[in-house]
């Protein structure tokens, strides 16, 4: 594994206790649901089997999120409640502990960044590699710790370039959650948790952006779960946590369908050979389901 594999790798996992660390309390338990595919289109059905079936991985975790693969075969997952990032074995369930947030030592991680033109960062969520090196993140307040003063008076998406330089891309979304690039490294996705949609934006090779715009809506009856963690294949179909569970996007904004998970999925990654199985962090545990497609993995 590269060295700036394994830095954006636990940048990720990281990310991931840093995102609704308080959103649940400690061994909360979220309501179950029945597994089902729901396919909107017949193009759903090209990228999940008919027959394919949601398995747990493992469980007993207080709030899972920020699920990274490594190519050796193990899977990294944060707990929030914990504050905390295990190495999960995929095959037996078993999980290791091997950061804790906060460690006194100050050896287990470095901070790459925390604020913006002097002012501490929000609540920074999600984290992507960028087709130009650089790293992206999002940093809403829906997180911003209880007693914590918003020093940064709004929600940016930001790039973080190699020296560490910050830039801001945009103040425009109400809560800035997920984020993702197309495989061809034209198209800036992010979604946005307050206002329950998927916005895109055009991706310039010097690290901006442009005319955003609306790519889909994740709003639903239910009120069951919000935008968050995404994932593209290389066909560049777009994977969103949304209201119970995994919703399909096609390229171009049709929603295909979505995987009904049984605990209300904040996060995903690929994994396994070929990329091809969705690993999915939903509430106190991990699922995994395979799929046709091969998952697009950001410029390793």
């Amino acid at each position: 594994m590269s060295l700036l594999r394994m830095r954006i790798l636990m940048i990720a996992a990281i990310s991931g206790l840093l995102c609704a660390m308080l959103c649940l309390p400690a061994g909360a338990q979220t309501p179950t649901r029945k597994f089902e595919l729901q396919g909107l289109s017949p193009k759903f059905w090209k990228l999940i089997d008919h027959r394919a079936e949601l398995t747990k991985v493992a469980s007993g975790f207080g709030f899972t999120e920020g699920p990274v693969w490594d190519e050796k075969g193990s899977l990294y997952v944060s707990d929030e409640t914990l504050n905390k990032i295990f190495k999960v074995d995929v095959k037996s369930g078993e999980k290791r502990e091997v950061i804790a947030l906060g460690d006194p030592d100050g050896k287990s991680y470095t901070t790459v960044a925390d604020r913006y033109h002097g002012k501490r960062f929000n609540s920074p969520n999600d984290v992507v590699l960028g087709p130009d090196g650089a790293i992206y993140i999002t940093d809403p307040t829906s997180d911003l710790p209880k007693g914590q003063k918003q020093e940064t008076p709004f929600q940016g998406v930001y790039r973080i370039a190699k020296n560490g330089t910050v830039t801001l891309l945009t103040k425009e979304i109400g809560q800035p959650n997920g984020l993702a690039f197309s495989p061809d490294g034209k198209k800036f996705y992010v979604d946005d948790d307050q206002d329950l949609n998927i916005r895109v934006y055009d991706f310039h090779p010097h690290g901006t952006i442009s005319n955003g715009r609306i790519f889909g809506s994740e709003k639903a009856p239910e009120k069951d779960g919000v935008p968050d963690g995404m994932r593209v294949d290389t066909a560049g179909n777009l994977y969103v946590v949304g209201p119970r569970g995994i919703w399909i996007w096609s390229a171009v904004g049709e929603h295909l369908g979505t995987i009904v998970v049984p605990e209300q999925p904040a996060n995903l990654t690929w994994g396994d050979a070929g990329y091809s199985t969705l690993y999915i962090t939903a509430g106190t545990s991990v699922y995994r389901i395979p799929t046709k497609a091969h998952g697009f993995i950001p410029y390793q």
